[in-house]
């Protein structure tokens, strides 16, 4: 039995989606887990606590234990402010696992934060180290509009370092994969492109009318937009394009609506609250107060009837590293309206999953969102959308990383257990899906 040290310091798996520092990486921690589990490896995802009745050691799945670790104060507080605690989480994984007389093979580390302890136990037990950063502090600085947008110095500095001193890298795209190379002259060798996944399983196509029903909405035409609540998301280019198509003389004003989900809507927080009043301000200023619903943080086994229930799901990002709310909406038969920026090129067809707009550009995202309402587009480019999410399910991209594991300790580690699996992997892996 292999085992892994699965290291997400700031965010934990199980925590709520949508919410300040929970997205993307939560699912694919616990997903990437969840399905190496169920192949034999022993995975400890090491995370921080961040209330002091959570357990410390969950059994989350088959194979995989969630080890929650003191690391300052038990409570939700800004991820960059763990940088000064994380000396407290090294020491506390340090003693869980000498108590515990665990031996790793391979330490898997998600995010600068968790990369930073990584390197540091890649020193003391002397194993290989795999790393993926998920958003890169420097391409976000790019798209910064302010200082207070702009990610700290140290983080910049550390990304640097666990870069040289990491095994292996995985790039969730072929573009992510150019910036490391172009940015720190580092061989592209080292790099492995693999993509994020989608749960086939859970999100796939619903019909849209028990959709609606099941969550309760008039019939309408609906918009969506799913992930976090923050600057680099967007949110404001989409207001500013929704305004457009309320004012369009083709379309009837009162028959769309834009669903926005995530965030926290009664947050006593400043900083985490500050974003939602000014895109709620933004939309009253805009004359959306009817068009726009801010409905905070969903469950995610609620998310595939919202995106079964919208026309198209909309991510107008300025920055985006994959994309994982594209894959789920396009597993789920709807096309995706997003920024031509980071993986999403990667990940989404134009023209044929959906369309790709230029950053910040809500003439041109509002043109293709009146494209899709009311050319019936929506069937065919839905349809399209899911054979292309199937390219991406867990199972698929679980055996490359297996295959990664497997290189990095030079052994052969993988099985391939379903029929055809080894033909998909490989298309995935050499970057031949269209």
């Amino acid at each position: 039995m292999r085992r892994i040290a699965m290291i997400s310091a700031h965010s934990c798996p199980l925590a709520l989606l949508g919410r300040k520092d929970s997205g993307g990486m939560n699912v694919y921690v616990r997903e990437l887990s969840r399905e190496l589990g169920e192949r034999g490896f022993a995975i400890d995802i090491f995370t921080r606590s961040q209330h002091p009745t959570i357990p410390r050691v969950v059994n989350f799945a088959k194979g995989v234990r969630i080890i929650h670790l003191k690391a300052g104060p038990q409570i939700p507080y800004d991820k960059n402010c763990l940088w000064w605690n994380l000396e407290e989480f090294l020491a506390n994984l340090l003693d869980f696992t000498e108590k515990e007389e665990i031996n790793y093979d391979i330490i898997h580390s998600h995010y600068w934060l968790s990369g930073w302890l990584a390197a540091k136990l890649r020193e003391r037990w002397n194993i290989p180290l795999i790393h993926m950063f998920h958003t890169s502090g420097v391409l976000k600085n790019l798209v910064a509009r302010g200082g207070q947008e702009k990610e700290p110095w140290i983080r910049l500095r550390v990304e640097q370092e666990i870069i040289h001193s990491a095994d292996r890298l995985v790039a969730a795209s072929p573009a992510e994969k150019s910036w490391v190379v172009y940015h720190n002259q580092d061989p592209s060798e080292k790099i492995e492109v693999i993509p994020c996944g989608v749960d086939l399983d859970l999100f796939r196509p619903i019909n849209k009318e028990w959709a609606r029903k099941f969550l309760n909405l008039p019939r309408k035409k609906y918009l969506l937009f799913v992930g976090r609540i923050e600057p680099i998301k967007g949110i404001d280019t989409l207001l500013k394009a929704m305004a457009l198509l309320t004012e369009d003389p083709d379309l009837k004003e009162d028959e769309i609506r834009l669903l926005i989900i995530g965030g926290e809507l009664d947050s006593s927080s400043y900083l985490s609250h500050r974003e939602m009043q000014r895109l709620k301000g933004l939309a009253a200023s805009l004359g959306l107060q009817k068009a726009v619903i801010f409905l905070g943080a969903q469950p995610q086994d609620k998310l595939p009837y919202f995106y079964s229930v919208a026309e198209a799901c909309t991510l107008l990002s300025r920055y985006e590293s994959c994309g994982m709310v594209a894959l789920e909406a396009m597993a789920c038969g709807r096309p995706i309206i997003a920024s031509k920026v980071g993986g999403l090129p990667f990940t989404i067809v134009e023209g044929e999953t959906g369309f790709l707009v230029p950053e910040g550009n809500e003439r041109i995202a509002a043109s293709r969102m009146k494209l899709i309402l009311s050319n019936g587009l929506r069937p065919r480019l839905g349809g399209q959308a899911v054979r292309r999410a199937k390219q991406f399910g867990w199972p698929l991209i679980t055996e490359q990383i297996i295959s990664l594991y497997g290189e990095t300790l030079a052994e052969d580690i993988g099985e391939f257990p379903r029929e055809g699996l080894l033909d998909e992997r490989l298309r995935v892996r050499e970057g031949y899906l269209k």
